[in-house]
């Protein structure tokens, strides 16, 4: 039996996939968790085989808790769902080390099949993201740069980014300057969205 845990923000979208899961005869759900925040500690009391994360959840998204997941309980498997096809999504899934990456809206029986994939080892990744992957660019940004600009994203200050990385306030000025040049945004919120829009960030 192959022990699984959810986490997915939306209720009913959580629901119905339990539901369609738990009818698949060699697969339960034994935890099921709605913010990022409970993904670590929930799965270090139920110990599943594989765990199913949606990639946007409040509080940690799913590729962050991915990496503290593997660090925290390195044995066990990774699905991100996602609901946005952003080519950028799925390099920053396969960095972090996810066994298996798929559209939301794939039907329950791929799902299923993915995570016996998945929890017997092997590496799956829906191939319509695999190919806009493929084609798409890649970022622009410098690691200290995207970092920048993923704190700006979540409302913290210049004053704020710079104690927090070590840099004058000046630096972070200039960093989101460059930034904002090299995407070709019209401000710091253009250059978030598109960033985000990229899978960027």
């Amino acid at each position: 039996m192959i022990k699984v845990m959810l986490a997915e923000d939306m209720h009913m979208v959580r629901g119905a996939l339990v539901a369609l899961l738990n009818l698949e005869p060699d697969i339960e759900v034994v935890a099921e968790v709605a913010n990022g925040n409970d993904i670590v500690p929930t799965a270090q009391k139920v110990r599943p085989d594989v765990a199913v994360l949606d990639i946007d959840l409040p509080g940690k998204d799913g590729l962050t808790a991915v990496v503290e997941l593997h660090e925290a309980l390195p044995g066990i498997r990774t699905l991100i769902l996602t609901g946005l096809s952003r080519p950028g999504n799925l390099r920053r899934a396969l960095s972090a080390k996810v066994t298996g990456f798929m559209l939301k809206d794939a039907p329950a029986a791929q799902l299923a099949d993915a995570i016996r994939n998945v929890a017997a080892g092997r590496r799956v990744v829906d191939s319509q993201l695999a190919m806009s992957a493929w084609d798409s660019a890649e970022s622009p940004l410098t690691a200290r740069e995207t970092e920048v600009l993923r704190l700006t994203s979540e409302g913290l200050q210049a004053v704020d980014i710079a104690s927090k990385m070590f840099l004058s306030v000046g630096t972070v000025r200039n960093y989101l300057t460059t930034i904002i040049g090299k995407l070709a945004a019209r401000n710091r919120v253009d250059a978030i969205r598109i960033a985000r829009d990229a899978g960027w960030l």
